[in-house]
Order: C-alpha cells, then sequence, then structure tokens
C-alpha cells in the first residue's frame, strides 16, 4: 500500500518502545523530512493563490465609474426617466411607451450607470428604450444571454437591437449567434428563440463581434459600429481588420479624436489613446451618429405610444 503525507502503515504502532526509538533514529525521520521539504512549497503555493484569486475577485467586483458628476445631469434631463429594473439600469423617454428597446452590455469592468450619460441623450432623441443589465463580475463574458432575461421582462417593448460597448459588445454579437443558433436548431432555450425574431439590430460601441458569431451573412440584421479615432483598445485598425464579419450593409462610423473611455463616463482607461476632443463633444457626436441610425430604422415604423398625462418637453438639438 502506498504511503500518504502523515500517515503510516498500521504495522508501525504494533513495534516495541525500543523498536519505536530505533526507527525514530532511523527511516522515518528522513522520510518525514522529505515529506516537509515538498509539503511546505505546495502549502505557500496555495495559499499564493488563493490570496491572487481574492484580489482578483475583488478587482473585478469594483467597476469603474460612474462619474457622479455626470451621471447626475441624467437625472436633470426632462425628456429622460431614470430607473431600475431587476439587475438593470432603465432609460426610457419621458411621457412616451416606446416600442423598440436597447438592451446594451457594459465594457469589462465598467458599471451599468457609467453609460447613463452617452445614452441619456439617444434616448430623449431617437424614443427609444435602453436597458444596461449588471453582469456577474462585470464581465459580460459570464453571462452572454443576460439579454434574454431583460427581453423577457419588458414585455411591452415590440422589437429589439442588442449590443455594447467593447468586450460587452463582442459578447451582444455573440449572444445573437447563439440565438440564431437555437432557432435553426429547434432548441428551446430559455426565452431566447421566442425573442429572437423581434431582436432586429446590433450596435458596437468601441468594439467588434466574435467570429462565431457568424453575423455576415445575416440580411436581416441592422449593424452600427462606432469606433475613436483616438481608441487604444479597439482601434480603427481592430475594427477595419474585422469589418468582414459584418454584413456587407452594417454602418462603420469613426469619431475622429475620440478614445475608448469616451463611449461612457467612467474616467480614463489604462492604455487607451489621448482624446483630442472634449468628453461633452464626443458623448455629442456619439448621440448624433446612434440617434440618427436608430430614428432611420425606426421610420417605417409607427411612432411611440403617448401618454397624456406626461408630456413630452421639447427641448433643441445642439
Amino acid at each position: 500500500m502506498s504511503e500518504r503525507p502523515g500517515v503510516r502503515p498500521l504495522e508501525h504502532e504494533a513495534q516495541t518502545g525500543e523498536e519505536a526509538r530505533a526507527g525514530e533514529e532511523s527511516g522515518p525521520p528522513a522520510r518525514r523530512s522529505r515529506r516537509s521539504g515538498w509539503r511546505r512549497p505546495l502549502r505557500w503555493t496555495a495559499i499564493a493563490l488563493a490570496l491572487a484569486l481574492v484580489v482578483l475577485v475583488g478587482w473585478a467586483a469594483l467597476p469603474r465609474g460612474p462619474d457622479e458628476d455626470r451621471f447626475t445631469t441624467v437625472f436633470e434631463n426632462p425628456r429622460v426617466a431614470v430607473g431600475q429594473g431587476d439587475g438593470y439600469l432603465r432609460l426610457t423617454p419621458e411621457g412616451e411607451e416606446p416600442v423598440r428597446g436597447v438592451v446594451f452590455y457594459p465594457g469589462a469592468r465598467v458599471a451599468p450607470a457609467s453609460y447613463a450619460a452617452t445614452w441619456a441623450p439617444v434616448v430623449a432623441e431617437a424614443g427609444v428604450a435602453v436597458f444596461i443589465p449588471a453582469m456577474p463580475l462585470n464581465f459580460a463574458v459570464l453571462d452572454i444571454d443576460r439579454a434574454d432575461e431583460v427581453i423577457a421582462a419588458e414585455d411591452t417593448i415590440e422589437s429589439w437591437i442588442v449590443g455594447g460597448h467593447s468586450l460587452g459588445g463582442a459578447m451582444a454579437s455573440s449572444h445573437l449567434g447563439r440565438r440564431a443558433e437555437a432557432t435553426a436548431e429547434g432548441h428551446a432555450a430559455t426565452d431566447g428563440p421566442a425573442a429572437v425574431d423581434r431582436i432586429e439590430g446590433l450596435v458596437l460601441w468601441g468594439g467588434y463581434p466574435t467570429e462565431g458569431a457568424e453575423l455576415a451573412a445575416r440580411d436581416d440584421l441592422a449593424v452600427l459600429s462606432v469606433a475613436g479615432g483616438r481608441d487604444g483598445l479597439t482601434t480603427t485598425a481592430d475594427v477595419r481588420q474585422r469589418r468582414h464579419l459584418l454584413p456587407d450593409d452594417a454602418d462603420v462610423v469613426v469619431i475622429d479624436g475620440m478614445n475608448h473611455a469616451q463611449f461612457g463616463a467612467y474616467g480614463d482607461h489604462w492604455r487607451d489613446g489621448e482624446a483630442l476632443i472634449s468628453d461633452g463633444e464626443a458623448a455629442d457626436e456619439l448621440a448624433e451618429v446612434t440617434a440618427s441610425w436608430l430614428a432611420e430604422r425606426s421610420s417605417r415604423r409607427r411612432p411611440p405610444r403617448r401618454r397624456s398625462r406626461a408630456p413630452r418637453t421639447g427641448r433643441s438639438r445642439r
């Protein structure tokens, strides 16, 4: 029988005291010494790995943002209502019942509220509802199909667009690919295939699709990809090299001078490029591009239902 560390065969216990003393002076101490020699590094390795895991989880659980000043301005916008769903932030046009919704996945380690300031003007101008879900440990890759839960909960929305920033955009594209595959195979995944026909578009901010999503042949899918000219994480070269992964009629737009962090409002980003335009200018350009694209695609649909109890407040666009 092979020996395990710290366990001796039973016959050792039957030794006489003299034999035991003799044994203590010979083999066992050497074996114990050898065991201690290899057990000690393993113990310290295990402790180091445990500490590293704790640090990693703590790091992931502390998301970036939002910038408090810019988040506060969202509540001051009379054309946007801010609310909270079951694990997601809700931005809806004040006084309207929108029929189109966007589920937007945050970038890695970015709080959902960090995108409120950049999406609020889009909500006001295009009349769409935007839902930004929280992700496990703030990584969309840990819950690719999170959009299913939002779509199931917001049952007054008739058509949907999914999207995201950076990693969030990649995972949103993966969600589309998974849902299309499930529908084609006739699988009844939770809430997915029932809703997939209502997903009509994809919005990528500072990101690109995964190759496995197989979106290039999707002639039923409208796609907007917005890149920042000074983005140091998802560069314009990255977006250009992966253009073939999108449908031929996808709209790809570059905002000159904009960097990666300016797609949200959460501060600087490590390894990002230096922005050549202000946060306000970047947000205005992003809102203009996104709202115009959404409005163009909603022009063939009936307008949102208006609530008589809360009339929409007009405001000129810059």
